[in-house]
């Protein structure tokens, strides 16, 4: 009989363990952290050049439903990375404000560094030719100056050997 008893304590404890044990689902709000998180990995569509999470809503229409939809989904369960994953399905990646790590998104925003980064290599080695060049112009020109200063004493003591003979 005992046993009957725990076991019917056990059963009406277990049934009412929900009313008991009461676990608040945590509410989202557009001041959580959370939420900051969620929200600042989209970019506005309105033109501002912003975040959701940074647009004003007293200026852009855009921002407030959008607001409203990411903290539904998360009081729904939904974590950020559902979310970004919701939003890439119906905007594609435009939405975002940092690219994708892979694929052509990375070599979209890296393509215009890496294309300065070569033509400043260009510009450095071009420029380093030039200056080269020059420095052998110089030297040739003064090379040329010597080799006529003794072309020219040479000829002179020519002529003063054969004057030397005839005077």
């Amino acid at each position: 009989m005992k046993n009957k008893i725990y076991i019917g304590l056990l059963l009406i404890a277990f049934i009412f363990q929900a009313s008991i044990f009461q676990v608040e689902a945590k509410e989202f709000d557009y001041k959580s952290k959370e939420f900051e998180a969620a929200a600042s990995q989209f970019m506005c569509t309105c033109g501002c050049g912003q975040d959701h999470f940074e647009c004003d809503p007293k200026t852009c229409n855009l921002t407030i439903g959008f607001k409203e939809d990411i903290v539904g989904m998360m009081n729904k369960g939904w974590d950020k990375d559902k979310i970004r994953e919701y939003y890439v399905n119906i905007y594609g990646e435009e939405i975002l404000t940092a690219p994708e790590k892979s694929g052509f998104s990375l070599v979209a925003w890296i393509m215009p560094f890496a294309a300065l980064a070569i033509a400043g290599v260009a510009v450095y080695f071009i420029i380093r030719k030039w200056v080269k060049k020059k420095g052998t112009d110089e030297l040739t020109l003064d090379n040329e100056i010597e080799k006529d200063e003794v072309e020219e004493e040479i000829l002179s003591s020519m002529i003063e050997e054969e004057r030397k003979k005839y005077l």
